[in-house]
């Protein structure tokens, strides 16, 4: 949650990105941990260390269905000289009271099962025939053969060493050992880890809850009739789609009419599941810009230290933002412009960072690296904007995709890449080397 309210500059100030960037990561503090079970914890920021209780494996065990021999009663085992060995009987996985393998004998022995007292090595079934004795239908005669107290008789063909076939009680992580470090995030195999080790619980940032919400009166939802004048909201779903990718729990609230009152009412209802909220639209200086009327109530007495600041950034696309934090518990606020590519930017450079803050990683930005741009044409960009244009990176190159209007969702969705271009840079001719942001 965020302990102070963000520094506000005057109404004519420009900012910068890094400049608004600066004051949402100063403002937004990680979570407080919480125990989880270990399939809830998935997508968390461990906050400890994880110590190994037990090795794993925790026994000598088999890597292969086979027989538990001594190395020394089939040395020199081949074809035609096969070491006969009487069966003394199974060892399972799982299996807790195990059999003696003395001189001359052998226990079949499955995947996963502990090796036996007195076994040295495991021979593979492949190795053997099967238990079967000499000849095709010698089953019965192997059995009948078999001494006292024996299953049967199995001919080894091929000579082992010691502990071959064995998997070594610790060849994975010995008791002590350090399984995980603090700040891991947890997939599929630190979850495996961690119960293999164990663990039931384990203590970790949450993963945030994100609630998205656009606003307009003319936004409808996909699979209803457009009218004149209307559009399909696609920020809402864009936006959580992109909060789920940082790695929030994200809430998609369906579009608001430009209406202060009740957006001021959805977004204090919402309130209650929301550790950051993000708004889209509504920021500029339009006669309808509801989200600025609607959330100066926040800046109150009854509220100290709470408030939403809007301005105006030095970048194209997304001017126009918004930034604070409102209710009670001084739930983070980002307020992102309305236009489809702004908003995803804005998204990007901003949201994302916080998301990832919130979860309590250090590395909260996107990769960037430097690629030479390929065009049929030089990159023109305003002077005193940092611009971020979309385009294709691949093999050390990229390439724009769609134009510069902050409407082409299209070309959005062909990109994996966010091209910058400095404030101080008006024209960028094909073969320079830029910087890009790397989406993917």
């Amino acid at each position: 949650m965020s302990t102070a309210a963000p520094r506000t500059a005057g109404p004519d100030h420009l900012w910068s990105v890094d400049e608004h960037l600066d004051d949402i990561l100063a403002t937004v503090r990680p979570l407080e941990p919480i125990e989880l079970n270990l399939l809830d914890a998935q997508g968390c920021v461990l906050v400890e260390d994880i110590t190994v209780p037990v090795s794993l494996p925790p026994f000598d065990n088999s890597s292969m269905d086979g027989y538990a021999v001594r190395v020394a009663d089939i040395a020199g085992a081949s074809e035609q000289y096969p070491a006969a060995l009487e069966v003394v009987g199974d060892v399972a996985a799982g299996q807790a009271d195990l059999l003696h393998v003395g001189p001359g004998q052998a226990a079949r022995i499955m995947t996963g099962a502990p090796l036996p007292p007195g076994a040295e090595t495991v021979v593979p079934v492949e190795w053997t025939d099967g238990g079967l004795g000499e000849g095709p239908a010698t089953g019965m005669r192997a059995r009948s053969l078999a001494p006292e107290g024996a299953t049967g008789l199995v001919n080894v063909y091929r000579p082992a060493g010691a502990r071959a076939h064995v998997r070594a009680k610790g060849s994975d992580v010995r008791a002590g050992d350090r399984a995980l470090e603090a700040g891991t995030v947890l997939g599929p195999p630190q979850i495996s880890l961690l119960a293999a080790i164990g663990r039931g619980t384990v203590r970790v940032r949450p993963r945030p809850r994100v609630v998205v919400l656009s606003t307009g009166s003319e936004l409808v939802q996909p699979d209803e009739e457009l009218r004149p004048g209307q559009i399909y909201d696609s920020n809402s779903f864009a936006l959580t789609a992109a909060a789920r990718d940082a790695g929030a729990i994200a809430y998609r609230v369906g579009a608001v009419a430009d209406d202060a009152a009740t957006l001021r009412d959805t977004i204090e209802d919402q309130l209650v599941r929301a550790d950051l909220m993000v708004t889209t639209g509504g920021v500029s200086v339009g006669a309808y810009d509801v989200v600025k009327e609607a959330l100066s109530y926040a800046a109150d007495e009854d509220e100290p230290g709470s408030g939403v600041d809007f301005r105006r950034l030095a970048m194209q696309p997304g001017k126009p933002q918004g930034f604070g934090s409102i209710g009670p518990d001084h739930t983070p606020l980002l307020a992102l412009p309305g236009n489809p590519v702004s908003s995803y930017v804005s998204f990007e450079l901003f949201v994302r960072p916080a998301i990832r803050t919130l979860m309590g990683l250090t590395d909260v930005h996107r990769p960037r690296v430097r690629a030479e741009l390929t065009a049929g044409r030089a990159l023109t960009s305003p002077k005193g904007r940092r611009q971020f244009l979309r385009g294709r990176c691949a093999d050390g190159t990229v390439t724009p995709v769609g134009g510069a209007g902050s409407h082409l969702v299209a070309a959005l969705a062909q990109a994996n890449a966010l091209i910058v271009v400095p404030e101080d840079t008006e024209s960028v001719p094909p073969g320079t080397e830029v910087e890009v942001v790397l989406l993917g």
